[in-house]
């Protein structure tokens, strides 16, 4: 799989893990069609009007065999704990896998404090 068959902004962060920012319902099904495995949410729910609410974007995933894990960090306030509990689940995850935010900026960003950490 490559980030160039995504129609929105995706980039690698490692071996089958893409980053990207605010997904929508349709986005869903192109990341099933390009074999995305796990979707992982870092943005709160009502960060921002307009905004997709987790839930909704988990029943769609499912539907689509993919699972959604829904794991929300505060941009520019990621803590230890945080960078921890991310840095053990994201090991358990099944990839590929496609890690979103507002503008993929904090995913990336507790991405690699993760890959510090270790």
């Amino acid at each position: 799989m490559s980030a160039e068959y995504f129609a929105m902004r995706v980039l690698q962060l490692a071996p089958d893990v893409y980053v990207t920012g605010q997904l929508f319902e349709h986005d869903l099904t192109t990341a099933s069609k390009q074999g995305i495995r796990t979707v992982v949410n870092n943005r709160p729910d009502y960060e921002a009007a307009g905004q997709p609410l987790s839930a909704d974007l988990q029943r769609a995933a499912e539907d689509l065999g993919i699972k959604f894990v829904y794991y929300p960090v505060v941009s520019g306030r990621i803590t230890a704990d945080n960078v921890k509990e991310f840095s053990e689940l994201r090991d358990q995850l099944e990839r590929p896998m496609l890690i979103f935010c507002r503008s993929g900026a904090r995913s990336t960003q507790l991405w690699e404090l993760c890959d510090d950490a270790e």
